[in-house]
């Protein structure tokens, strides 16, 4: 070998030497923090959306009282299994039936007055008037006769002309009490006809009447619309389930029931989390009074506006939900986990180790010295993401399998920063 090229071995090798004990020194200077890192695996990711929410009834029968009264007896408890047809609880209606009757006996009486008008008026005086008119007629033939008799003797002078003069007094008072019993006759057919118009008023208004308080006995039997769960009684002055003897005024609540095989689960999704909701997604329910119990159901309607809800903004998704032992109950407030979306063997990297800046995510790779010596740095890359479980983001570029992740600390991150690391784990 020339020995002009061996001195140059020689020197780079001496150089390099002292390169490496100046990093070494340089190393032990300044310590390097010291972090855990990750190395990110494959996994399969559910995507979910975890929030609150209220069961409701699908289909709620709601019985309401239909007058102020008092409650005279129940016979069903709340959470109890009715039939159609079940009589639930009776209110007090006697003095609702006392009205009815008394109503009947009106009907029958504005029925009578009603038949009478259309006969021309109550028959007695109908007669009276009637008779009066004809016999008012009878002696006003009578002394025409008289007149036309009187006056072809008086032609004759056969009778004297006194006698005609009074006849024909006589003939004109009788004409008179004719028209004025024509008028009273006339009178007494226009109100007949202007009674029995009322009449016929009368009697649907005490008809609708009668109705109304038949209507009312009948409510006083509270009975079950359907099959179904008798999940809540009315509530008295003192806030407890209606009991007998408990007053009651028009359209206070007497009980709620639904068929509760299937309820409908309102959930409160957060704003930031409606993009991702669509129609049909599993849906798991939980209730911290069965924490080992829980429901599955699907998501039906899609929130398309937010309203506030205590200091939050939220979509309410309608969700509806199997309840085969009727063991949800209205009203109560559970658990809701929407899975929407599901990924198998896809790169992951756990959600700590994952920042954001105006919309981009990046992570810091821990890169080593290139010597294989000394302190690792830090390199902050920008990665894309895809979906993500309560733990993990899917990687879906920017990050290689086998890279070291570091995951944050006491001490803020930044790009370049030398680091030690001291916890490995995989993700």
């Amino acid at each position: 070998m020339d020995r002009r090229l061996r001195n140059r071995i020689l020197i780079s090798l001496v150089l390099a030497g002292v390169a490496a004990v100046l990093l070494l020194w340089l190393s032990a200077r300044k310590p390097a923090v010291k972090i855990s890192a990750v190395t990110p695996t494959r996994e399969n990711l559910v995507s979910s959306i975890s929030s609150n929410g209220k069961v409701e009834p699908i289909s709620p029968y709601v019985m309401r009282a239909q007058l102020d009264t008092f409650v005279q007896k129940i016979y069903v408890t709340e959470g109890q299994t009715v039939k159609k047809g079940q009589l639930l609880l009776e209110l007090n209606v006697k003095e609702v039936a006392a009205q009815l009757a008394e109503t009947r006996s009106k009907l029958l009486r504005v029925q009578d007055d009603l038949r009478a008008a259309k006969s021309g008026g109550k028959a007695d005086q109908a007669a009276k008037v009637a008779g009066d008119l004809a016999k008012a007629e009878g002696e006003q033939d009578r002394l025409q006769r008289n007149h036309d008799s009187l006056a072809r003797l008086a032609a004759g002078q056969a009778a004297t002309k006194e006698d005609l003069a009074s006849n024909e007094q006589a003939l004109a008072d009788a004409k008179a009490e004719v028209t004025r019993l024509l008028a009273v006759k006339q009178e007494f057919d226009r109100q007949a006809r202007l009674d029995a118009e009322r009449g016929e008023l009368q009697v649907q208004q005490t008809l609708s009447e009668m109705a109304a308080l038949e209507d009312k006995v009948n409510d006083g039997k509270i009975t079950a619309p359907a099959d179904g769960t008798l999940y809540a009684l009315g509530r008295n002055a003192a806030g407890l389930p209606l009991k007998a003897g408990d007053y009651v005024k028009l359209g206070d609540l007497l009980a709620e029931m639904a068929d509760l095989h299937k309820v409908r689960v309102r959930a409160f999704i957060d704003e930031p989390d409606l993009g991702a909701l669509e129609a049909d997604e599993p849906v798991i329910i939980t209730w911290d009074a069965l924490p080992n119990r829980s429901w599955v159901g699907k998501t039906e309607i899609v929130p398309k506006q937010v309203v506030p809800h205590g200091t939050r903004s939220v979509g309410e998704l309608l969700c509806s939900v199997n309840n085969d032992k009727l063991e949800l109950l209205p009203n109560i407030n559970v658990n809701v986990r929407i899975n929407s979306k599901e990924r198998m063997n896809v790169l992951a990297v756990p959600r700590g180790a994952v920042a954001s800046d105006g919309g981009r995510r990046y992570v810091f790779v821990v890169k080593p010295n290139e010597l294989g010596v000394g302190k690792s740095r830090l390199e902050k890359r920008e990665i894309t993401v895809g979906i993500a479980d309560a733990i993990s983001y899917e990687v879906m570029s920017g990050l290689q399998e086998g890279e070291m992740v570091a995951l944050p600390g006491d001490t803020d991150l930044h790009d370049g920063m030398a680091v030690q690391v001291v916890n490995t784990n995989a993700a």
